[in-house]
């Protein structure tokens, strides 16, 4: 099982940029817990990008604990069931949140 991070530095090379034409975003990931921190996505002109850290000014900010967010990378648990049981917080542009699992095949 990978750790929290480690899913972060594999998040590029599960990017599936024909899903994310047109987009043009940055997600704030806010993990916390255990092995969590703080990590953004660029998602630009069909590439993705990321850095450890607090983005200025994200169009979507995640916000979840690092054991949930293993769940739902796992399968475990699909990010509507966590959103609805509260384990994930979202703000910011819920559109762009309903098109991540296919932006990075999960």
């Amino acid at each position: 099982m990978p750790t929290v991070k480690e899913t972060f530095e594999l998040m590029p090379s599960r990017f599936k940029s024909d899903k994310a034409a047109g987009v043009n975003a940055v997600i704030q990931y806010d993990i916390s817990g255990e092995g969590g921190g703080s990590w953004y996505a660029t998602i630009k002109d069909g590439t993705c990008a990321v850095t450890a850290g607090t983005a200025a000014n994200p169009s979507l900010t995640l916000a979840m604990s690092g054991q949930d967010w293993l769940d739902m990378l796992a399968g475990k648990v699909s990010g509507q069931m966590a959103f609805m049981s509260g384990k994930l917080k979202l703000k910011g542009d819920m559109g762009l949140a309903m098109k991540i699992g296919a932006m990075f095949g999960t």
